[in-house]
This record gives C-alpha cells, sequence and structure tokens, in this order.
C-alpha cells in the first residue's frame, strides 16, 4: 500500500513527466488530483489521469515515478464511466506546461457527473466543493447531462433514472437557495 499523494507531490510528478517525455502531449488530472491542487483535499490515495493526445515516452515515465515518488497513477477519467461530454476539451482547465507536456484539469462539469453518478458520499461533496469554488455551472451541469443521456444506454452498468435524479437533487435545493452553494 503506497502513502497519500498531497499537492507537492503533484507538483513533482509534473515536473519530471515533462523532463521525461520524448514529446509533446496533453494529461489532464481528475478526481483527487485536482482536488489537492485546487486545494479543496489535502491528499489523495491516486492520481487518476488522462492521456489526450498520449506523449510519446508517457509510460515510461509513468513506471519509473511510480517507483521512484511512490505513488499510485491510474489511468482513468469521466469518459470512462460516463459518454464523453460535448465540449469537455474547452471547459478543461488550463494549469501549466512542464517541457513539452500540457497539464490540464478535466473537465469539472464532467466530473461532476461521474462523480454524481457514482453517488458515494465523498464523491457527493466533492461535487459540492467544485460548485462552491465555481469550477461549474448548474445549467451547464444539467445542459451537460441531457447532452449524454440518450448515450448512457451504451453503459449497462448504469441506470440513467438513478443518475438524472442525483443531478435533479444536487441542482434543486441550489436552485432554491443560491446562497447555500455559495459559501
Amino acid at each position: 500500500m503506497r502513502p497519500n499523494v498531497d499537492a507537492q507531490k503533484i507538483e513533482r510528478l509534473m515536473q519530471v513527466l515533462g523532463r521525461e517525455a520524448q514529446g509533446s502531449g496533453s494529461i489532464y488530472f481528475t478526481g483527487g488530483a485536482s482536488a489537492l491542487l485546487i486545494g479543496w483535499r489535502s491528499s489523495t490515495v491516486d492520481v487518476d489521469i488522462r492521456l489526450d493526445p498520449e506523449p510519446p515516452g508517457i509510460f515510461q515515465a509513468i513506471a519509473k515515478l511510480k517507483q521512484e515518488l511512490n505513488i499510485n497513477i491510474e489511468l482513468a477519467s469521466p469518459q470512462d464511466f460516463l459518454p464523453p461530454l460535448p465540449g469537455w476539451r474547452e471547459r478543461s482547465v488550463f494549469i501549466g506546461k512542464r517541457g513539452q507536456i500540457l497539464f490540464y484539469h478535466y473537465d469539472f462539469t464532467a466530473q461532476a457527473l461521474s462523480k454524481l453518478s457514482r453517488g458515494f458520499d465523498r464523491d457527493i461533496n466533492d461535487v459540492q466543493a467544485m460548485y462552491e469554488q465555481k469550477l461549474f455551472s448548474l445549467k451547464e451541469l444539467q445542459d451537460c447531462f441531457e447532452a449524454i443521456a440518450p448515450e448512457l444506454i451504451r453503459f449497462p452498468s448504469l441506470n440513467p433514472d438513478v443518475i438524472r435524479t442525483r443531478v435533479e437533487n444536487f441542482i434543486k435545493p441550489l436552485e432554491a437557495n443560491p446562497q447555500e452553494g455559495q459559501l
């Protein structure tokens, strides 16, 4: 079992990946890595990333870093669990460039929908924190859910009605009392 990851380890990871990669590409952080860098959590168990486009030599660099930094790196993003949201790249937030690698936070609207679809307490708390940080809007959340709803049939483990209810249950109280979401 590896120790928890903190924001300093993520920064180190970005520096070394930028140095070790053998070409250009983009890395999108999601989940706990985004939470650490923005500051609504102090640690996470693993670093979830999406490579798009994949930087040459990145898997060799990842293998080396997993041992060197003693961190768990997973290839995972919201589009592994839900249909890709239209415009996710444009909504992804640029973090910085290290070497030839561009680093982003994966689209927070997609992260919110993915977490709502899972529905665990920690996920709901993360969605609330993202909303309080103004990382997505309720309208974007609703519009993006409606955009992917017809494609949810491609994910047999998901129940579209349950996800719709979770999205609505998140949005309704915030629309009724907008100040509650703006702590």
